[in-house]
């Protein structure tokens, strides 16, 4: 039960009937009605301006459409009183027996409250997408929690969500993973490397893989030129990092569905690369030309030469980009556009990248390339800048969010961590010193775009500052209730069954309705957030939940006849199971979409 539609449907019904009633013109089109909770709880539970929306269409005064409205509405059952404020705003309150439904409906549909019915759309979110040369650091971590829980998030609300890695085994990078690997092979073949020589990578996480290596091949490519063993080690070397990145990543709980290799857009009789530049050619968007010198550019490296471009500039970016190398390779933004262009063939509608920081300057190239693509539009201000990270229109949208840098520290103290990969703090370091669930949560109670300072120390103490914590110390409270009417009236059933025909009435205290109050904000946030693509949003919200529950939970200790438990009184006990059992199945819907585990007891 979504309360707000509910209400909504009920003032919608009232137009329809003031229409054939001739109150409101038969043929004036009714907006879209939104009722929201008043800043102001003595004005109500509810209020709308749907009357203020239609006063100029239905060429009434505001007021009067809400008064006619008021007069109409004021005959439900469900409410309690209907009163109009200002020039035309619809204040509702509902009776006591509404919300009392609503802990049951929740109780009943624990399962399914607050999913959001099922949509046409599918979404591919992007996220991720690593250089596959090493371990995931800690400056994925975020983007990684982040991508997955949107995932989640959408996915709860109804869209059929594809996660998706891209893996960029294509570039030069990949070439100096497998001199490194052979550098690490040669060691446990015996050989005394020393220092890792500059430009490779240092981390003791490729020591495996040189073991791996020679144990299959001996010293068969000792000494050889490059060429004999570069290709054969690159693929080896990938392979096995893409075994420890997924190992990583399933310590917070994130796995993909797909994974798209970089190098098999141009590989096996198939240039993607080729297509993709061919489709934005015949729109006219290809040239042969020169590009000027971008200001700072080291002048000793620029060449000045006629090469593929594309017409980035009509689409806001602030030149136009190359395509290809001098050597005649593609460039990176070439095999990120023929990336995209897959993505378009697979058929989605709408694709969501989550970007570092460090890409910011990326974006409107992106952007760009999906715009002529699929024949959409970017949204621009007044002065024609981009007004966001996303396309409009076309065959498919591209939205682009952004993660800012998460900084370490402990107990207030900027944190070094020891650094098993050779030059950075890894992700497996960060989970491994606090656990799953704090770095999760916590990289989610940050909008993605603030800085975000990850503090040990305070993840892991157990107070209310600790956000993970107290939520999860909700649910574990909201659990043992449980275990102690258990232990303490045997004979009172508390079944799910038993709960959804508790009687309700018996629960009358102004804090008890405060806490099913926000128990109805969880569908409409659900919905919002996804909209929004910000699942910061529901951390922030399981707080504000769990704080009203642990405020009830201490007024019961200080007002014995608050307590969950009455042991002379089983109906009302029954009555207030039933509210802490709602309450305990939304925070752990919550949860459950941020990916957080829901404990039913902590020590």
């Amino acid at each position: 039960m979504n309360v707000f539609t509910h209400v909504e449907a009920k003032i919608a019904a009232a137009l329809a009937d003031l229409k054939v009633e001739g109150v409101l013109p038969r043929d004036v089109a009714l907006p879209h009605i939104e009722v929201e909770t008043p800043r102001d709880t003595t004005h109500g539970d509810f209020a709308s301006n749907v009357a203020m929306a239609l006063a100029k269409p239905a060429g009434l005064k505001p007021r009067d459409i809400a008064e006619a409205l008021k007069a109409k509405l004021e005959s439900d059952p469900e409410l309690a009183a209907v009163s109009v404020a200002g020039p035309g705003f619809l204040n509702v309150t509902v009776t006591p027996a509404f919300w009392q439904r609503l802990i049951t409906s929740i109780v009943v549909d624990s399962e399914t409250y607050g999913r959001g019915a099922k949509k046409p759309d599918g979404v591919n979110v992007e996220y991720v997408s690593a250089n596959p040369t090493g371990p995931m650091h800690v400056g994925h971590c975020r983007g990684a929690v982040f991508g997955d829980a949107l995932a989640n998030l959408l996915a709860f609300s109804g869209y059929d969500v594809t996660r998706e890695y891209y893996i960029n085994d294509a570039g030069g990078q990949v070439d100096v993973l497998a001199r490194s690997a052979h550098l690490r092979y040669r060691e446990a073949l015996g050989e005394t490397i020393g220092d890792i020589p500059e430009g490779l990578y240092p981390g003791d996480y490729l020591k495996p893989v040189g073991d791996v290596l020679a144990k299959k091949y001996g010293d068969k490519f000792v000494g050889k030129p490059e060429a004999e063993w570069l290709a054969l080690f690159r693929e080896e070397a990938i392979a096995a990092m893409l075994v420890m990145i997924k190992d990583d990543l399933a310590a917070l709980n994130i796995r993909h569905d797909v994974f798209v290799s970089e190098a098999s857009l141009s590989r096996g009789g198939v240039d993607q690369v080729k297509a993709a530049i061919e489709a934005l050619r015949k729109k006219g968007l290809i040239y042969e030309g020169r590009l000027a010198k971008p200001l700072g550019h080291d002048d000793e490296e620029w060449e000045d030469r006629e090469q593929t471009l594309f017409k980035s500039t009509e689409f806001g970016d602030d030149m136009d980009r190359a395509l290809q190398k001098s050597d005649g390779t593609y460039t990176y933004f070439a095999g990120d556009i023929a990336y995209h262009y897959d993505k378009l063939t697979r058929g989605f509608p709408h694709l969501i990248n989550v970007f570092g920081a460090d890409h910011i300057g990326y974006i409107p190239r992106m952007l760009a390339a999906i715009a002529a693509l699929a024949g959409g539009t970017l949204e621009r201000d007044q002065k024609g800048k981009l007004k966001s990270w996303r396309t409009r229109g076309g065959t498919t949208d591209l939205e682009i969010k952004v993660v800012q840098l998460v900084k370490l520290f402990k107990g207030g103290e900027p944190f070094k961590m020891s650094k098993r990969a050779g030059t950075f703090v890894t992700l497996r370091d960060v989970v491994d010193e606090v656990g799953r669930d704090p770095v999760r949560f916590m990289m989610l109670y940050r909008k993605e775009l603030e800085p975000l300072d990850f503090d040990f120390a305070k993840v892991t103490e157990q107070s209310k500052d600790n956000p993970v914590f107290y939520v999860q110390y909700a649910h574990a409270r909201a659990s043992s209730v449980f275990r102690n009417v258990a232990e303490q009236m045997p004979s009172l059933d508390i079944s799910k069954a038993a709960l959804a025909k508790a009687d309700l009435s018996q629960l009358t205290d102004a804090a008890e309705f405060d806490l099913v109050r926000k128990l109805a904000h969880y569908p409409r946030l659900i919905a919002t957030s996804a909209e929004a693509r910000e699942p910061h949003r529901l951390a922030f919200y399981l707080y504000d939940l769990a704080s009203a529950f642990h405020g009830l939970w201490t007024r019961g200790n200080d007002l014995p006849h608050l307590r969950f438990i009455q042991a002379q009184d089983g109906g009302l006990t029954l009555a207030r199971c039933a509210l802490v059992d709602a309450t305990r199945a939304v925070i752990s819907s919550g949860l459950g979409v941020l990916g957080v585990e829901a404990p039913v007891s902590m020590r």
